[in-house]
């Protein structure tokens, strides 16, 4: 077993906290069955098609790898606020919680969205979305951050992991930790830079 592994959980779990975020594992049960389908407001077709939808396959396989992909997002519907997710807390529209169907979840991710450039970090707490081509839903507020309108409802995107919680507790480092890793340390120098000049 390598050493390094205890390490890194540690590294990452500071990491994620200078950020503002919880442990990866923090809120996380044990695997669970989708609990709700998530649609984009604006497209009522997506609505009407999703409703009562369960994914074509058995289960779709877990994404360890920690690796960037690619696809379309979409964002949670209004109706959706309040609902529980797959990790038992409830959807906050103004929150960071996403859905992804492969992320465990707990994950810890970057969403840049190819059209404005614009990036977020999420938290993957519920599976979804239900829909063909789509492989995140965004709370409301994550999706304006980033520039996918209500009138647009969808964008491109990249998702890029930085902490993904593995079976057993351990956590792996995604490709976007050095992102974050420089996020942090350009915080800090910044907040150091004002406190030297008071």
């Amino acid at each position: 077993m390598d050493a390094r592994g205890p390490m890194v959980a540690v590294v990452l779990t500071g990491l994620l906290s200078a950020a503002g975020f919880g442990s990866p594992n923090e809120g996380r049960p044990p695997a669970q069955p989708a609990t709700a389908d998530h649609a984009n407001a604006s497209d009522p077709s997506a609505v009407d098609a999703t409703a009562g939808a369960r994914p074509t396959s058995a289960r779709p396989r877990p994404d360890l790898s920690g690796r960037k992909r690619v696809g379309i997002a979409s964002f949670y519907a209004g109706r959706f606020a309040g609902r529980k997710m797959a990790n038992g807390a409830r959807m906050d529209p103004h929150g960071n919680n996403a859905a992804s169907r492969t992320l465990p979840l707990g994950t810890i991710a970057k969403v840049t969205n190819m059209q404005t450039g614009r990036s977020a970090l999420i938290s993957i707490q519920d599976r979804g979305p239900y829909v063909k081509g789509r492989i995140v839903d965004l709370s409301p507020a994550t999706a304006r951050k980033i520039g996918i309108t209500v009138r647009q409802g969808l964008a491109p995107v990249q998702i890029a992991p930085i902490a993904v919680p593995l079976p057993g507790g351990r956590v792996k480092p995604g490709v976007a930790v050095q992102d974050i890793r420089s996020y942090v340390a350009d915080t800090q120098a910044s907040r150091e830079s004002k406190t030297s000049d008071q």
